[in-house]
């Protein structure tokens, strides 16, 4: 029989061991109502045996290949046994203040969580971790069913507290969300077509459409690295947003808008990032964005 916890914290780490070491650091471990769970997404090295041998308080997942992220996600929710689910990045840093704030640092978002049973989703606020650690995500604002434009409220910010009020937001940050486990039972797991990149978009779109609501709540801070392992300007990353975001238009956005989004998004969009990586000399890039097109068209499971 396995043991009964409250809370079920997931990351995924993929060739990231300093990353996520370092995020185990600030977790607090010694919390017999908490339980850690490490997916290792089939790193090149034995990553998993490290964590497994530094820290015997976590459940180290091993996937055979690299599932992506939500696929990683999802092992890592058939492996858990909370009531309540933290998503959490392995690039990312809980800070606290003391000692009961480190044990209780979800207490606020669980609060959140229960103060309606219309919210199935929280999101922290989020800050980079380098620099003047300015702010990343205080909530979204809706996208645009046509340009699938929207922007996270108070992005390169200074913190001053003007977005300390808690909101309902439309997506969550897939770097730190609080979730349900009932929710998930009902809306199902994170979709895994998309493998890289618009997951937490479209499972925010699945659980408002089961009629949940999705807040954001300032009540405390991850401090995130941003996204190391691909990089900014990476064929792999301009490969999966110009495919994701076609694919998430046609899981989520209704005819005449789908049409006019797919006319812009690859007459405008891809036609426009296609000149600018041109003229940079960058052919991997306008390979990716081609690719990305041509294999959105083929049969994918929806």
């Amino acid at each position: 029989m396995h043991q009964e916890y409250d809370i079920s914290i997931i990351t995924i780490n993929y060739n990231g061991l300093k990353d996520t070491c370092e995020l185990i650091d600030t977790l607090p471990l010694e919390n017999d109502k908490l339980e850690v769970i490490v997916v290792d997404n089939a790193s090149l090295q034995d990553e998993a045996s490290i964590i497994e041998q530094h820290y015997p308080r976590v459940t180290v997942v091993r996937s055979s290949k690299n599932l992506g992220f939500a696929g990683g996600n999802n092992l890592g929710i058939q492996a858990s046994h909370g009531r309540y689910l933290f998503f959490i990045n392995n690039d990312t840093i809980i800070e606290t203040k003391n000692e009961e704030q480190r044990n209780n640092f979800l207490q606020p978002l669980i609060e959140r969580l229960e103060s309606s049973d219309k919210i199935g989703m929280v999101c922290p606020k989020i800050r980079f971790s380098w620099g003047n650690h300015l702010i990343q995500y205080a909530g979204y604002t809706p996208l645009s069913s046509i340009t699938m434009r929207n922007h996270s409220i108070g992005f390169g910010e200074e913190d001053h507290g003007q977005y300390d009020t808690p909101h309902q937001t439309p997506y969550a940050h897939g770097a730190a969300m609080l979730v349900k486990r009932e929710v998930i039972n009902r809306v199902g797991m994170m979709p895994e077509c998309f493998f890289l990149y618009y997951e937490e978009l479209d499972w925010s779109m699945m659980i408002r459409r089961a009629g949940y609501e999705i807040w954001f709540d300032p009540s405390f801070t991850v401090y995130h690295k941003e996204s190391q392992s691909t990089g900014q300007d990476s064929p792999l990353r301009t490969y999966y947003l110009t495919r994701n975001r076609l694919l998430f238009v046609r899981r989520n956005i209704h005819q005449p808008e789908r049409l006019l989004s797919y006319i812009y998004l690859i007459g405008v969009v891809a036609v426009k990032d296609c000149l600018k990586s041109l003229f940079r000399r960058r052919l991997d890039l306008v390979k990716a964005i081609m690719c990305g097109i041509i294999h959105f068209n083929k049969k994918i499971a929806i």
